[in-house]
């Protein structure tokens, strides 16, 4: 990979981590609202927080890490795809683990930090592995 690549994934990386971050704020936020203050079950905080901070860093990474002029619904349906086993499964998981005895806030912590790993990688390889950078491409052309 020539310097001028590494240096590029480098800043996408670092960018995809502070947006992810404020998707976990998002995240956090609203499940502690849910969880704290209407006193819902695990699940559906952990829900409905989830999917409020997939809608926003699926849309400003798209626009601003990877820059890609991928059709939308394709890039969403991609992205669904991958929510279409990660939420069941860590729905499940999570559940099972804060029914055992463990802090809900610990359950909800590991699994953000799999989410933020396991969808930087799918959404780089996967969703946009041939469009980054092509919305600057036709900007300028």
């Amino acid at each position: 990979m020539p310097m001028k690549t590494n240096k590029k994934e480098l800043i996408r990386t670092l960018k995809f981590t502070l947006f992810s971050i404020s998707a976990g704020i998002i995240q956090i936020l609203l499940f502690t609202i849910l969880n704290e203050l209407l006193h819902l079950d695990y699940w559906v905080s952990y829900i409905s927080s989830l999917v409020a901070s997939i809608l926003w860093n699926f849309t400003i990474n798209r626009k601003v890490t990877f820059k890609s002029s991928n059709n939308v619904k394709i890039s969403m349906l991609l992205v669904f795809l991958f929510y279409l086993v990660f939420t069941p499964v860590s729905t499940v998981l999570g559940n099972l683990a804060e029914g055992s005895g463990v802090n809900e806030y610990i359950v909800l912590a590991v699994t953000m930090i799999s989410n933020f790993v396991l969808e930087y990688l799918y959404t780089r390889y996967v969703v946009y592995r041939n469009s980054c950078d092509t919305a600057d491409k036709q900007d300028k052309g």
